[in-house]
């Protein structure tokens, strides 16, 4: 981030048919999240391909990401969804997110 952006929210999607990635990602995360710039801003993690067969259960994936000890440590508001880009499964969290949060 450059001195002048002031970013009012984050995104992070994560690939959840891909569980190799997980502790790359997850680091990436932390890093993203202990960014002085980013300390005030409300989070909003996405797991996406949940309509492939070899997607991971939410819980799967809580437990391997350590969600819980992510969201106790974080500044920020974390808020955890599941989509399928391909079939527009849990889309509709995401823009009820970015509703809710660019209207507070």
């Amino acid at each position: 981030l450059g001195p002048y952006l002031s970013p009012c929210l984050l995104q992070y999607m994560i690939d959840a048919a891909n569980p190799t990635q997980i502790s790359a990602s997850c680091v990436q995360l932390l890093s993203l999240l202990s960014a002085e710039q980013l300390t005030s801003v409300p989070v909003l993690l996405i797991f996406n391909k949940i309509d492939l067969p070899c997607y991971m259960s939410l819980v799967e994936m809580k437990s391997l990401f350590r969600i819980q000890d992510i969201i106790a440590c974080a500044k920020q508001v974390i808020t955890v969804v599941e989509i399928s880009a391909r079939d527009g499964r849990g889309l509709s969290d995401v823009m009820k997110w970015f509703q809710s949060t660019l209207h507070d």
